[in-house]
């Protein structure tokens, strides 16, 4: 996007109300954050946000981690909790309005706080469209109601709300402006002290940074990792823990597995994909980092039968894989539930070791995926708020031109 504000009236922005639910959304959350800083200095942002953002100044009133609940069934033991979050910070912004409230993905929290705000004047957008083009389609209409624009990261969301008659700006991924195109393997095999003579195989094993994506996902991967260490003992596992928490709950699996060679770190999970020949990870946002990162990748997930049972009958797309989305065919391997076992992911990693035409193939898709994602997301978003500020202004003015 190429919008230059200074064309309309001039614009100040005193207070900015942003809502994160998780890891992923800090990270948009802090380019955006710094991208508007460098615009506007004094502005103040408020409401929740994770440790990138608080390292800004952001003042958080609730602790991130508390929105990051998975499937459908989970949330509802939390539901009393969430829903006191949700009514504090919606009269917090009603008594202090800002400029406008951004909701950062966590649509099941973030919608409706948005609605409720914009009933009552505020200017709203939501960063990170909800994969309402994939399932419970319906929810366009509430996203119609909730928000005065809608950041997307993908080409092919933007195309799903232009479609419905959404103001959309695809802003393209702050990932994809931040990792090169070309990965520095052995750099990273040095950061982290591995592969020091060069001659071993690193498979990255990713179960995911919830309690639960763990607990479905940890034992079932280093069950493969036994049948592939089992016909190539030159192979080494990196696992990286998601936090301190994770890290511990990992230990105690590892202790089943007491002749497989795996090191654990704790986070590092860029360098340890980047590090490594191959990935396998739970399905999420990490598979995006994982395809900017050239890699090839096994994506498994498992969640509750009751969860997965309903979310089986609501899922219109035919892809959960971000890289498969992206390019809108099965570029790499998913196996989901039942299918998500140590013989079927032990096979596919196999596969993709043995077939370096595949490889060489998969990573030229990778790269024109990364060129199209690569839009210097957070100055587009900024950009895309402060034209949609002035906009709003200009109309309340009364001064808009005619057809604006």
């Amino acid at each position: 996007m190429s919008t230059n504000t200074s064309a309309f009236a001039p614009l100040e922005i005193q207070r900015v109300g942003i809502v994160v639910g998780e890891s992923s959304g800090d990270i948009l959350g802090a380019g955006l954050v710094s991208a508007l800083k460098q615009r506007f200095p004094d502005c103040v942002f408020e409401g929740l946000g994770g440790p990138k953002m608080l390292a800004l100044g952001f003042r958080s009133f609730f602790q991130m981690d508390r929105l990051a609940v998975m499937g459908l069934i989970d949330p509802l033991k939390r539901l009393p909790e969430l829903l006191a979050m949700r009514k504090s910070l919606k009269q917090h912004f009603l008594d202090n309005p800002p400029d406008i409230f951004i909701g950062i993905d966590a649509p099941d929290f973030n919608l409706s706080l948005e609605q409720a705000l914009r009933e009552q004047g505020i200017v709203t957008a939501h960063y990170v469209s909800p994969s309402v083009w994939a399932w419970r389609q319906g929810r366009i209409k509430k996203i119609a109601r909730a928000v005065d624009l809608m950041l997307t990261l993908f080409p092919f969301e933007a195309r799903f709300y232009k479609q419905h008659k959404v103001a959309v700006e695809y802003v393209g991924h702050t990932l994809a402006d931040q990792i090169p195109l070309e990965t520095n393997v052995l750099d990273a095999q040095k950061k982290l002290g591995v592969n020091a003579d060069g001659k071993h195989t690193l498979i990255a094993l990713l179960p995911g940074s919830r309690a639960g994506e763990v607990n479905y996902l940890c034992r079932t991967f280093l069950q493969a990792a036994e049948r592939v260490f089992a016909s190539d003992d030159n192979t080494v596992f990196l696992i990286p823990a998601a936090n301190e928490a994770r890290r511990k709950q990992i230990e105690i699996v590892l202790k089943e597995f007491p002749a497989l060679p795996v090191k654990l770190f704790l986070r590092q999970s860029h360098e340890v994909m980047a590090a490594s020949n191959l990935v396998v990870m739970a399905s999420g946002t990490t598979s995006l980092e994982a395809m900017l990162l050239k890699k090839p990748m096994v994506i498994a997930y498992k969640m509750a039968s009751l969860s997965f049972a309903i979310l089986r009958r609501l899922v219109k797309s035919p892809f959960v894989g971000l890289p498969n989305l992206l390019a809108g065919k099965m570029l790499v391997p998913e196996l989901l539930q039942k299918d998500a076992t140590a013989d079927n992911i032990a096979s596919q990693i196999h596969l993709f070791l043995e077939d370096g035409v595949r490889l060489e193939r998969l990573q030229r898709e990778y790269t024109e995926i990364h060129l199209d994602l690569k839009k210097n997301a957070d100055h587009s978003a900024a950009e895309a708020i402060c034209h949609l500020l002035v906009k709003k202004r200009l109309k309340i003015d009364g001064e808009i031109p005619h057809g604006e």
